[in-house]
């Protein structure tokens, strides 16, 4: 595999984390308290990041296992149908943290990262102790792995902060 083939599967998991960023930039601009901009960033990285990204990587490992099996350096085994249906499972979860209060979404975060965070844990694992640096191994992916959760878990923490005195959003002079 050259560089740029490998650099772009290995970056590919970063999409679910940009687009929702991009969105959630854009359409905060024009929010009237930090609340409602926290609502905002929260359904953008619920639905773009967390269920989106969940969604592809389920619907990829149930309809190119062999691929999958390659992109994260293992034999096709039946990990990979085990992690189709616990990523639908998290993609299930980011859909539905689009209509939940703050306190739900937390609960959401913390239970993606229960798995994605095991998965970081698992990646390490197999990059340290058995040199495995394909592409769906490292790079991209532990930084999804990683930051979804976090990222949830946080909006949900300052949303919660902000629900009881909403703060004006300052303007481009404030």
């Amino acid at each position: 595999m050259d560089s740029f083939e490998y650099l772009a599967k290995t970056a590919f998991p970063l999409t679910w984390l940009l687009v929702p960023t991009l969105g959630a930039s854009v359409r905060a601009r024009r929010a009237r308290t930090r609340q409602e901009a926290l609502e905002i960033w929260q359904r953008w990285w619920a639905v773009g990041a967390l269920g989106c990204g969940s969604l592809w990587m389920a619907v990829s490992f149930l309809a190119v296992p062999d691929g999958m099996a390659e992109a994260i350096g293992f034999g096709r085994t039946p990990f990979e149908f085990e992690i189709a249906f616990a990523n639908l499972g998290l993609a299930v979860m980011g859909l539905r943290a689009a209509r939940a209060g703050a306190r739900e979404r937390a609960t959401i975060g913390l239970g993606a990262g229960m798995f994605l965070w095991g998965a970081v844990a698992g990646h390490l694992y197999q990059w340290f102790a058995h040199g495995d640096h394909a592409p769906g191994n490292t790079g991209g992916v532990l930084v999804y792995d990683l930051v979804i959760p976090a990222v949830m878990i946080a909006l949900a923490g300052h949303s919660r902060r902000y629900a009881t005195s909403p703060q004006p959003v300052p303007g481009p002079t404030g």
